[in-house]
């Protein structure tokens, strides 16, 4: 069941978050979405770091793409064929994935590492000078 509701009263003090409003309805619609389980974590003052659970994936079998702000992460297994394999149970999911986060203005993707099956996307907020807080002079 999905609630629905209001986000009109943040948006009355507000100038140029509209697309704030598709970010909350993007995350309920997403809300199942679980696999593969993956951390956001903040890792510094402007520096954050995405975690995904990539066990089974090979490093040529994922790919990460940054396009208008939104980083997608893909991974598609490769067909494998183990010969005189059966399986009794096949727990580990063998399936492809994508998951598209969408970055705040002046995020940007400073690598990511694939290690003891965890893939590590390092972000860092990189905000340029003529966005910086600067005093205006009032004149008399």
């Amino acid at each position: 069941m999905t609630s629905a509701f209001s986000l009109a009263p943040l948006f009355r003090h507000s100038v140029g978050f509209d697309r704030l409003n598709d970010l909350f309805e993007a995350a309920q619609r997403n809300e199942g979405t679980s696999y593969p389980p993956y951390n956001m974590e903040k890792v510094g003052d402007d520096a954050y770091r995405i975690v995904i659970a990539v066990a089974g994936f090979h490093q040529d079998e994922l790919e990460l793409n940054v396009e208008r702000g939104v980083l997608s992460v893909q991974g598609r297994k490769a067909e494998r064929s183990e010969e005189g394999v059966t399986y009794l149970h096949q727990g580990i999911a063998q399936r492809g994935f994508r998951l598209q986060f969408r970055l705040a203005d002046h995020i940007e993707v400073q690598g990511a590492k694939l290690e003891h099956g965890l893939l590590r996307i390092e972000l860092k907020r990189i905000v340029p000078e003529e966005a910086k807080l600067r005093q205006i002079p009032i004149s008399a």
